[in-house]
C-alpha cells in the first residue's frame, strides 16, 4: 500500500526548481493587478479522460458549474456536453463503458466518503448499482473479456473491503474475495486466478502477498520489512509487478515470478517511483516518479526501452497521461503552480497535438501569478528541511510584505506541485507563502519520513518554526508578520504552533484540523479499520498509555496558552476530523479573550468542493489576515 496519510486531503502542490539566490536589498517589486476572490475562483478544475469506445470523446469531471458534474467533450477539441446537472451534490466519472457509451461514476453525499457506484444509460436514464445505506463502494477495474468490473465494498462488513465482480448486462454483483482480515486489495490478474492483497505494518510499511484464488495460498512477496505496493500482474499472469524501499530509501521497481518465487529490478531511480503500468496492449510503459516534489511521467516503449517522444511543454510538467485502447492516441494534463492544468490530445501516429480545455479564468493575467521555488534551511537539530517557496511579485527589499507558513496534510503529506488558487489569491494580494515539507513528510526518503513517529507536535513542529525563522531572515519579508496557516493534520500543525509556541506566529489559520489525538483517534471511520494499528504505532494507541501523551499535544487540553488571533473553517459532513474537535477549540480559545472567527459549511466534508462554499472560505481568510497581520490590529485581553 502507499505510504499514509490518513488525514490528508488538503495538501498543496507546487512546481519544484531549485533557488539558492541570496537574499538582495535591490529593488525588485513588481506592478500587478489584483483580483477578486471570484475572478480566482473563475477557474476550472477538471480530471478525468476516459476515451469512448470509438474515440470520438473524452469524459471528464469539471467543477465549472460550482461543483463537479460530468461532462464529454470531442477529441477534436469544441464545446463541452454536459452528461449531468447536479447542482448539490457533487458526481466524479470513472469511465465509459469498454464497448458502449454507457458510464460508469460515483457519488458521495456532500463530503461523507460513503460513495456508492452508478451507471449513466445511453437514453439519459441512471441507476445505482450499490445500494446498501452506509456502505462504501470503490471501482476495481474492468475485467480483461470486458464483461464485468470489479469493484470494492464494505457491505458485509463494515471494517473490511470486500471483492465483488458485477456483470455489466445484468448488474448482477458475484462476491470473489471476502476480506475478513484487513487487507488491502490491490491488484487482480487478467485471468482472476491471483489477487495482490497489502497488509498495513505501519504507516510506511506493509507486506504484500500473491493470493492464489483457487488453492487459497498466500505467497509473501518480500519478506524485507519495507514499503511494498502492487502494481500490476503482467498480461501472461505469471508475475506481478511492484514497488518497494526495501534495499533503499526511496521506492523502486520489481518484478516477482509467482512460480519461481524470484524477483528482477526493472526499474530504479533517484526518487519514489509512485506508480508504473504497462499499457492494455503492451505498447507502453508509463511511470510516474515523485521527482523533489514535483510529479515527473516517464513514458517508454516496452520493445526496445527507448522513451517516448513527448510535445515540449517549456516550464510546464505533463502530470497525468491516459491511452485509448488501440493506443493510438493519449491524453495528457498539462499545469504548473502558476496555472491550473489543461487537457490535451496527442496523436501518436501524426503528432498532432490538440488542446481540449482553457481552465485558467480568461480575466487573469498568469504573468500576475506566481511560480514556486524550492528552498532548504536547517531545523533545529540540523536535519535539512525541504519547502515551497511562493514570493509575491509585488515584493521586494524596499516592499516588504507579510508571509505565513503553510503545513501540509498527512500526518505523511507532502506539498507538491500543483495550481492552488488559495495560495494564489494570498499571493496576489501581497502574502509570502513557505509552504514546509517538515520531517514526516513523504517523498524524501523513509528515513526522513519515520522521524516524527510517535513525536508529532514536537520535532515537526519545531520545523514549522525553523521555517518562520527562515522567513524572517528574507529580505522582502516584515518579520514581525509572520502567520501560520494549515489543513487537516495542517490544521492540528497550526494549533500546536499557537499553543506551544504562542510567541512564534502572529495569528494562526486552522481548516479542519485535529485538535484532540484521543477522541479523533478513537473515533476513525469504521473502514479506517485495516489501517488503525498503523495510525496508532505511528501517533499513539489512545487506549494504552500513550493516552498521556496523546493528551500532552492535544491543543484543546492547553487552550488557556493561546494568545494570537485565531481563524478555523470546518465541513459539518467529515468523517475524519468530527464538527467537534473545530467547536470545542472556538469555544476554549474565546474565554481568552482572544478573536477567533469560525466558519462552519453545513454541506461539505474533509475539503471545500462547492465553489461557493470556496470563494466563502478564501474571501473570509484574506480578510482575517489582513485585519490581525497585515495591518496587525490590537485587541484586548
Amino acid at each position: 500500500m502507499k505510504k499514509l496519510s490518513i488525514f490528508c486531503v488538503l495538501c498543496i502542490f507546487f512546481i519544484s526548481c531549485k533557488d539558492d539566490t541570496k537574499p538582495t536589498k535591490k529593488d525588485t517589486a513588481q506592478s500587478i493587478q489584483q483580483y477578486t476572490i471570484e475572478q480566482m475562483m473563475d477557474n476550472e478544475s477538471v480530471s478525468g479522460g476516459s476515451f469512448s469506445p470509438d474515440k470520438s470523446k473524452l469524459l471528464i469531471r469539471s467543477n465549472r458549474s460550482g461543483i463537479f458534474n460530468m461532462y464529454t467533450i470531442p477529441v477534436k477539441g469544441g464545446e463541452y456536453t454536459p452528461i449531468t446537472a447536479s447542482d448539490s451534490v457533487s458526481v466524479y466519472s470513472i469511465s465509459f463503458f469498454p464497448e458502449d457509451e454507457r458510464i460508469l461514476y460515483r457519488m458521495d453525499n456532500n463530503g461523507d466518503e460513503i460513495f456508492h457506484l452508478f451507471v449513466k444509460n445511453t437514453d439519459g436514464t441512471a441507476q445505482e448499482l450499490t445500494t446498501t445505506a452506509g456502505a462504501r463502494a470503490s471501482f476495481a477495474g474492468w475485467s480483461k473479456d470486458k464483461k464485468s468490473f470489479f469493484y470494492q465494498s464494505n457491505e458485509r462488513d463494515k471494517r473490511f473491503m470486500d471483492l465483488y465482480e458485477m456483470d455489466i448486462a445484468t448488474f448482477t454483483p458475484k462476491l470473489m474475495f471476502k476480506n475478513e482480515d484487513g487487507y488491502s486489495i490491490e491488484s487482480i490478474s487478467d485471468d482472476k486466478s491471483y489477487l495482490a492483497l497489502g497488509k498495513s505494518i505501519n504507516t510506511n510499511d506493509s507486506n504484500l502477498f500473491v493470493y492464489d484464488m483457487a488453492s487459497k495460498k498466500f505467497t509473501n512477496v518480500n519478506e524485507k520489512l519495507s514499503a511494498n505496493d502492487a502494481e500490476e500482474f503482467s498480461s501472461d499472469n505469471a508475475s506481478l509487478y511492484y514497488t518497494t524501499d526495501a534495499d533503499g530509501e526511496f521506492s523502486y521497481l520489481m518484478k516477482f515470478n509467482i512460480a519461481a518465487g524470484t524477483h528482477e529490478k526493472v526499474l530504479e531511480k533517484s526518487w519514489d517511483i509512485m506508480g508504473s503500468y504497462i499499457t492494455d496492449k503492451g505498447t507502453y510503459r508509463v511511470t510516474y516518479i515523485n521527482e523533489d516534489a514535483k510529479n515527473a511521467i516517464e513514458i517508454t516503449k516496452v520493445a526496445t526501452g527507448k522513451p517516448l517522444e513527448l510535445p515540449d511543454f517549456g516550464s510546464k510538467s505533463i502530470t497525468n497521461v491516459g491511452f485509448s485502447r488501440d493506443e493510438s492516441m493519449m491524453r495528457m494534463y498539462v499545469g504548473g503552480s502558476n496555472t491550473p492544468s489543461n487537457l490535451y490530445v496527442y496523436d501518436l501516429a501524426t503528432k498532432k497535438l490538440t488542446q481540449l480545455t482553457n481552465t485558467l479564468n480568461k480575466a487573469v493575467n498568469i504573468d500576475d501569478l506566481v511560480t514556486a521555488k524550492v528552498i532548504r534551511y536547517k531545523s533545529f537539530d540540523d536535519t535539512e528541511i525541504p519547502a515551497i517557496y511562493y514570493l509575491p511579485k509585488q515584493a521586494s527589499a524596499n516592499k516588504k510584505v507579510p508571509a505565513l507558513v503553510w503545513v501540509h496534510g498527512g500526518p505523511g503529506g507532502q506539498s507538491r506541485q500543483s495550481f492552488s488558487a488559495l495560495v494564489q489569491y494570498l499571493t496576489n494580494h501581497g502574502y509570502a507563502i513557505l509552504a514546509v515539507n517538515n520531517r514526516g513528510s513523504s517523498g524524501y526518503g523513509k528515513t526522513f519520513y519515520k522521524m516524527d513517529d510517535l513525536n508529532h507536535g514536537e520535532g515537526d513542529l519545531q520545523d514549522c518554526v525553523e521555517g518562520k525563522n527562515w522567513l524572517a531572515q528574507q529580505a522582502e519579508i516584515d518579520s514581525d508578520k509572520i502567520g501560520i496557516i494549515g489543513g487537516s493534520y495542517g490544521g492540528y500543525m497550526t494549533m500546536a504552533a499557537l499553543t506551544y509556541t504562542p510567541e512564534a506566529f502572529q495569528v494562526g489559520v486552522n481548516i479542519f484540523g485535529v485538535t484532540n489525538w484521543i477522541r479523533t483517534l478513537k473515533s476513525i471511520p469504521p473502514w479506517w479499520e485495516s489501517y488503525k494499528e498503523s495510525l496508532y504505532k505511528e501517533l499513539g494507541n489512545p487506549n494504552t498509555k500513550d493516552s498521556v501523551r496523546l493528551k500532552r499535544i492535544s491543543p484543546l487540553f492547553h487552550t488557556n496558552k493561546v494568545t494570537k488571533p485565531l481563524m478555523v473553517l470546518q465541513g459539518a459532513k467529515d468523517p475524519r476530523v468530527l464538527q467537534v474537535e473545530s467547536d470545542e477549540i472556538v469555544a476554549g480559545v474565546k474565554k481568552n479573550g482572544v478573536p477567533v472567527e469560525y466558519v462552519l459549511f453545513e454541506d461539505e466534508g474533509h475539503g471545500f468542493v462547492k465553489k461557493e462554499n470556496q470563494i466563502e472560505a478564501y474571501s473570509r481568510i484574506l480578510s482575517f489576515l489582513d485585519k490581525y497581520l497585515k495591518k496587525k490590529e490590537e485587541f484586548k485581553d
